[in-house]
């Protein structure tokens, strides 16, 4: 009997050895511009997967920027390569709306009941929402502020404690600060990469991308035109230079450069390469129409891709546990974007207490109720759009033509890339 019960006892063991402790569920997980959020994405994942064993996340490629970031996904769509879930520009939802790719949330998000005790309010959840469908969870937003080098502006003449509030008022301080001679540049202002920060100037300005019906080209009218004005400016009379992206930041970060204007989302990084080469201050944005102007909102959202049951259950548990309060209160102080989440931002046991330490996080904070959808353009060439729109910006920034022409251009290219009514 004892033979028989040590033989049962090792059986036991051995099958105990053989059997995983329970159902393991992989999600693979995309995201863009690991600069970003390499270190946000491994803190977030390690956190959730302590707290749900039975789900394991790995990471595929990153994407290096929103526009290759949803290239990739749709090349991918529909095959093996295609990840569980993916992260994608605010302004590329609608893409993947219109190809039907990404999973509808709203049952998901109906099913889950009072989602603002989870800190997502209605207007939170509209920011990932393309025509009333839940497209995904906004995830890490941002608006443009104002970035500058304290000791710049005190040298040519100005008040680090009150920095300029109008555009005429950046370009005048810009200016001096170029005359200062060694080197020094005064605006760095980021055009390049996408229309994010010309929406910046055209929202600012009351202005939009396309009339009500999106059938024809809206932002070569006033607004538009005061925009690109405000943008030959800043070259001309502020002491711009033709920047690529990076050189510009490299240049302001070495004490090269007295203004730079940028997503709130590079604060972190921001304050990391400055160091205490000098003193850093930020700030809001100025609006070309202080009453009727808007921002908006940059960042992504969380989408889920899979079209498996089980791995959807998971991959809902991972949206809400990225997007919700934890997850914001990883994003914000680990980059610099805007809490995505109310909970997160009002709560002391997240982000609470983190703006009155934190300073140079209150210009995005502040912007909040300015921030509006980044627009994104419908039908099958938003990327070219974009790309139209960012070659005409430069042809601008190197006075190759003026704003006016470049403006008339990009009106005409775009409107010949839009969907037929």
């Amino acid at each position: 009997m004892k033979h028989f019960s040590r033989i049962f006892a090792a059986a036991v063991v051995s099958l105990a050895a053989a059997l995983p402790a329970y159902a393991e569920t992989t999600l693979t997980v995309h995201y863009p511009m690991p600069g970003f959020f390499k270190n946000v994405m491994d803190t977030i994942s390690k956190k959730f997967m302590e707290e749900n064993p039975d789900i394991k996340i790995q990471f595929a490629s990153p994407s290096a920027t929103y526009e290759e970031g949803i290239q990739t996904i749709l090349r991918q769509a529909g095959t093996d390569e295609m990840p569980d879930i993916t992260f994608i520009g605010l302004n590329r939802l609608r893409m993947l709306n219109e190809r039907d790719v990404a999973v509808d949330l709203g049952p998901l998000v109906k099913k889950e009941g009072n989602m603002a005790e989870l800190g997502f309010s209605d207007t939170i959840l509209k920011l990932a929402q393309v025509n009333g469908k839940q497209v995904g969870l906004a995830f890490a937003t941002s608006n443009p502020i104002m970035y500058y080098n304290a000791d710049l502006v005190k040298a040519a003449g100005g008040d680090p404690d009150n920095p300029p509030k109008t555009w005429d008022e950046v370009i005048a301080l810009g200016g001096k600060i170029k005359a200062l001679g060694n080197g020094v540049d005064g605006i760095d202002f980021r055009w390049q990469g996408d229309d994010w920060m010309f929406s910046a100037l055209l929202f600012g300005a009351g202005g939009k991308m396309l009339n009500e019906d999106e059938s024809k080209v809206a932002f070569n009218g006033p607004e538009g035109e005061k925009a690109v004005e405000i943008l030959a400016r800043m070259v001309k009379e502020g002491g711009m230079p033709v920047f690529t992206k990076p050189a510009g930041e490299q240049a302001f970060a070495a004490g090269k450069v007295g203004f730079e204007f940028q997503t709130t989302g590079a604060l972190v990084n921001t304050i990391k390469n400055v160091g205490d080469k000098f003193t850093l201050r930020t700030a809001k944005i100025p609006l070309i129409d202080p009453v009727n102007g808007h921002l908006p909102t940059g960042g992504n959202a969380v989408v889920i891709l899979t079209k498996d049951t089980a791995k959807q259950e998971a991959a809902w548990k991972f949206a809400k546990f990225a997007a919700g309060p934890y997850g914001a209160s990883v994003v914000v102080p680990g980059t610099g974007y805007v809490p995505n989440n109310e909970l997160a931002a009002k709560s002391p046991d997240y982000l609470g207490d983190f703006y009155k330490k934190n300073p140079l996080f209150q210009a995005g904070l502040s912007q909040m109720p300015l921030m509006v959808p980044w627009y994104a353009f419908p039908g099958t060439n938003g990327v070219k759009v974009t790309q139209t729109i960012v070659d005409n910006l430069s042809r601008i920034v190197d006075q190759s033509a003026s704003p006016k022409e470049a403006l008339t251009d990009a009106a005409s290219d775009v409107e010949g890339m839009l969907p037929t009514q």
